[in-house]
């Protein structure tokens, strides 16, 4: 039963019998772990606001062939997102944030891609306090590192250029031209496309909001999300949560 350390992002965490909690992680060199911290809801434990949603720590467990669930020992706080949480908008997107990466990641595969991504989604909501940017950039790379994503550059039928509208639908990876489109494909805007391919060659830290119009990077995560939830057969409550508010 070997103690392992790693750098991690809790995902989600719930009350487990009277005083321990089940901890859903990423970990940055095992993937999403599961695993139980004992004695975490004590008044005085020894892990203190460390579990809480989306914090960044570094986290030893030990590992049990026989388990499903791991041993959670120590937490050390990196950074913490409680105050990001207290806007109702941003704590709304940090959720569909961890939500999407627990419903898209295989248990215990390695993903550190998924696990930068994550954190640079977070950091840049926390930071800037505006969600549209990061939310389209984090659900268009999630979307291609689940291998989900077609060109934006060329119909994934004919291969012509798209030199217009795209058309699109969760069922089927891609764009495809006014030649290509079945019934019941919708539409995906020059703007939309546009950003798409933006933010596909550039880091969100390097990206500027003011560059995108909001309309654009809407109809863009709307697709997005559409193709995860798709993927995942089942509805992102986080993302009711954030349309209703919005």
């Amino acid at each position: 039963m070997p103690l392992r350390e790693s750098e991690a992002i809790v995902l989600q965490s719930y009350p487990l019998g009277e005083a321990d909690r089940l901890v859903s992680f990423l970990s940055r060199t095992m993937g999403r772990v599961r695993g139980v911290a004992v004695g975490a809801r004590r008044t005085k434990s020894r892990f203190g606001s460390t579990l809480e949603r989306m914090s960044y720590v570094r986290i030893w467990f030990f590992e049990r062939e026989t388990r499903d669930l791991v041993r959670i020992n120590q937490c050390e706080l990196i950074e913490s997102f409680v105050s990001a949480f207290g806007d109702y908008s941003a704590g709304v997107a940090l959720a569909l944030l961890a939500e999407i990466t627990e419903a898209v990641l295989p248990d215990r595969e390695p993903a550190d891609p998924a696990f930068r991504l994550l954190l640079l989604a977070a950091q840049t909501i926390k930071q800037r306090r505006e969600i549209e940017l990061p939310l389209a950039y984090f659900a268009l790379w999630t979307v291609r590192l689940g291998g989900w994503l077609g060109s934006f550059e060329r119909c994934g039928r004919c291969g012509a250029e798209l030199a217009s509208v795209g058309y699109v639908s969760p069922a089927t990876p891609g764009l495809f031209c006014v030649k290509c489109r079945v019934a019941g494909m919708a539409t995906l805007s020059v703007a939309a496309i546009a950003a798409g391919r933006k933010m596909l060659g550039e880091r969100l830290d390097k990206l500027d909001a003011k560059d995108f119009a909001k309309s654009a990077l809407r109809e863009l995560t709307k697709y997005l999300l559409d193709l995860v939830e798709y993927q995942i057969e089942r509805k992102l409550n986080a993302r009711e949560m954030l349309e209703s508010a919005g």
